[in-house]
């Protein structure tokens, strides 16, 4: 076990863990922040994408130990002062989730592109989403939610 010192939504952490042990984990079991998901444990479902700074990042692969110094965003850390961001708001405006099991990892994918690309096309959008995988087939309301956000310019 090793102290491991991480900076997550906002708030300086340090977690006794294994260094190796797959950010996700500590995220989830260490800090409480259940909204990122192990999906495939893989890298290509998507579920488990967290902000690392500002840069849509998987974590259930890569080691807590290689994040320290950066600037780790969570789901739980988008919204301000009580209220939803407003890809959160785009996206339950638009009921852009089923099972909501990959929804955390579209909506912080989407904040990535949009933080980027306030006035993103449709290739950016697509190789945005890219590595989301949403089984139940809730793409359409996904992509309905993010042309609600660019004619808002949120």
């Amino acid at each position: 076990m090793t102290a491991i010192r991480l900076q997550v939504n906002g708030t300086a952490q340090e977690i006794e863990a294994d260094p190796d042990t797959p950010l996700i984990f500590v995220l989830r079991n260490h800090l409480g922040l259940t909204g990122p998901k192990l999906g495939c444990g893989q890298e290509q479902c998507g579920a488990c994408v967290v902000l690392v700074d500002g840069v849509a990042t998987n974590t259930c692969v890569r080691a807590a130990s290689e994040f320290a110094g950066a600037e780790i965003v969570t789901i739980e850390g988008l919204a301000e002062n009580g209220a939803l961001s407003p890809v959160q708001q785009a996206f339950l405006a638009e009921g852009a989730a089923q099972c909501g099991y990959c929804t955390s990892g579209m909506i912080i994918a989407v904040t990535a592109l949009l933080r980027r690309d306030p006035k993103p096309g449709a290739a950016e959008i697509a190789e945005a989403l890219h590595d989301n995988l949403c089984r139940c087939g809730s793409h359409r309301r996904v992509l309905a939610a993010i042309d609600r956000l660019i004619e808002e310019g949120a």
